[in-house]
Parts: structure tokens; C-alpha cells; sequence
């Protein structure tokens, strides 16, 4: 009688194959040489929105002890501290600058700086496609981080959003963190800073230049959202000192004037150094019967947002298309 050996009484067994999607190649290099970044991005917008849900749940306790959606007090909203919400709006307000200059300014300057931009593409891999790659997983994962970051701090804001005494919608802590306006100015310093160091060639060059161009960024959009909107005028003729134009809420006045029965304007201020019992002698004078008022009312607030959003994204496009030319030329 013979026997089986060990080897053949038990039949080899292998490890089931791994199956799901995989980096391979270039993505797979770009994510290797970039994953700090990356994962840095990934969890610093974890945390931040589980922070930003937690401190919206305060938030909603808060209110519905005052009563909230129908407060028992008309000063309800100064009994709730707003400092959360502040500081939520304040820290996002800096990311498109740190994106802009620790994520985008040495994505290719780096590798353009130490050689490692000679190294891929003399290999089978194209410029287009090594820049194209690139591009591609640092503006998904940007994108991404900052869409979860304005759609939490969009759902903590809209409790309190149409109350001044919080955060006003006009502001640049409220308008520019929430809606698509975070992503979209987020990705206009990124591949600004990418355009920035593909020109430069130096990181540290590039990083100092990119802080520049991302405050300039900010400082000069601040000086153009209220332009995003249509305005609304609301005119009286009851007269000045006993009435005066009364707004839609959260609606955020634009300028105010006095005005006749001819249409004619005077500014506000007009007859204010007049002693007060001159004042009326000198209105009538002027034929001044009433206020105009032009605001912007808060359902415009959407429409802005995505009209300045397709604005910076369009001039996104056109740093992208600029980045391609450049590549394709003086990459090496």
C-alpha cells in the first residue's frame, strides 16, 4: 500500500486575487510622490466638518431653548453666541491662500527645480499627459474637500443666515464659504499657483509669489461681489423726518439719498449741519419730498453665487489652457 505525501493529500491553496480599483502608472506616481498633501487635505476637511456638525448641533440646542423657529423674544438672536460660526468662517476663509501657495505653487516648480520633470517625461510618458495627470487628482481632491467644507458650513449657517447680528450674507466670511464659491475660489489660487511655478521653476520662488497673488485674489474680489447682484430701488414721497424706506429682510442696503418730486437726488447728508430746528426749512427749500433706496435683497444671494463661481472658474479655464501651452514648449 502506498501512501500520500503531505504535499499531495493537500491541495495548494492561494490567496484570493484583490479586486476593486487600483492606481497604476502615472496616477499611481502622482498620488505616491503627492500623498502628504493629499492626505493632509482628506483629513483636515474630515475633521473640520465633524467639528463645524458639532458646533452645529450647539447651535440648534441653543435655539430651540429660545423657542426657535418662533422665538418668544424680538432679541432672541443676541442670546445665542455666534463665535463658532465666526471662526468656522474665518478658518475657511484661508484655504484658497493655502491651497493656493503650500499645494499649488510646488506641484510642478518642485519637479522642475530638482529634475524630476526631465526624469518622467523622457520616459514613455508625454508632457501633456504627466501635466494633465497632475492636475487632474490635486483639482479632485481640492474640489472635493472644499464642496464637503461649504455644503457643512452652508447647512450650519442656514439656521441664522438671513440675521445680521451672525454672519451677514454680503460678507466674504458668509458669501465666499458657502454655496459653489469656496470650491471655485479654491481652484482659481491653485492653478494660479501652478501657472506661478511652472514660470518661476523654484518652489520657494513660487510659494512667496503665489501668497501674493492669492491676498491680491481676495482683496480685489471683495471689491466685486456686490456687483454680482441686480438691485432693487424703493422710493417714498411721504416725506424724510417722519418716515423712511422700510427693507425687505436680511435685505443689504447699497446707498441711500433724498429725492424731490422731480426725481432729482441729494445725498444723504444733505442739511445735516443745519441746526435741528432749520433742518425741515432746509429740505423743503430743496424740494426734497422723500428717500430712495437701492439694496440687494436676499434671494439674490444664490444667483450671485454662482455667477461669481462661473466667472472664476472660466478664468480657472483659462490658467489651465495657459498651463498646457507653457508645458508643451518650456516644461524641461
Amino acid at each position: 500500500m502506498t501512501t500520500m505525501t503531505n504535499a499531495q493529500a493537500s491541495p495548494v491553496t492561494t490567496a484570493p486575487a484583490r479586486r476593486g480599483p487600483r492606481l497604476s502608472g502615472i496616477n499611481w506616481l502622482v498620488w505616491r510622490q503627492h500623498r502628504a498633501a493629499f492626505w493632509t487635505i482628506i483629513g483636515c476637511t474630515i475633521l473640520a466638518a465633524g467639528w463645524m456638525v458639532y458646533q452645529r448641533g450647539q447651535l440648534m440646542d441653543a435655539l430651540h431653548a429660545l423657542g426657535w423657529p418662533h422665538p418668544t423674544s424680538d432679541d432672541w438672536d443676541m442670546k445665542v453666541s455666534n463665535s463658532a460660526l465666526t471662526q468656522a468662517g474665518y478658518g475657511l476663509g484661508f484655504i484658497p491662500i493655502l491651497i493656493g501657495v503650500f499645494v499649488g505653487a510646488p506641484l510642478i516648480a518642485g519637479d522642475l527645480e530638482n529634475g524630476t520633470a526631465k526624469l518622467v517625461t523622457s520616459q514613455s510618458v508625454s508632457r501633456v499627459r504627466w501635466i494633465a495627470t497632475k492636475l487632474a487628482i490635486t483639482v479632485l481632491v481640492v474640489a472635493v474637500g472644499t464642496a464637503v467644507l461649504a455644503g457643512v458650513f452652508s447647512w450650519f449657517w442656514s439656521p441664522v443666515r438671513d440675521h445680521e447680528n451672525f454672519i451677514s450674507w454680503v460678507s466674504g466670511t458668509g458669501f465666499d464659504n458657502s454655496g459653489p464659491m469656496l470650491t471655485a475660489l479654491t481652484l482659481f489660487t491653485l492653478v494660479g499657483g501652478v501657472a506661478i511655478g511652472m514660470v518661476l521653476r523654484r518652489s520657494l520662488l513660487a510659494m512667496v509669489v503665489t501668497f501674493g497673488f492669492a491676498v491680491a485674489v481676495q482683496i480685489i474680489w471683495s471689491y466685486f461681489r456686490l456687483d454680482l447682484g441686480n438691485s432693487v430701488t424703493l422710493t417714498t414721497n411721504k416725506g424724510v423726518l417722519d418716515s423712511s424706506p422700510t427693507l425687505p429682510n436680511a435685505a443689504y442696503e447699497l446707498d441711500r439719498w433724498f429725492t424731490t418730486a422731480s426725481g432729482k437726488l441729494y445725498g444723504w447728508s444733505t442739511c445735516v449741519t443745519e441746526p435741528e430746528a432749520k433742518v425741515k426749512g432746509c429740505l423743503d427749500q430743496k424740494g426734497i419730498v422723500g428717500w430712495r433706496v437701492d439694496y440687494l435683497p436676499y434671494s439674490e444671494m444664490s444667483s450671485m453665487q454662482w455667477f461669481g463661481a462661473s466667472i472664476l472658474l472660466a478664468l480657472t479655464a483659462a490658467l489651465t489652457a495657459f498651463i498646457f501651452f507653457w508645458g508643451r514648449k518650456r516644461i524641461v
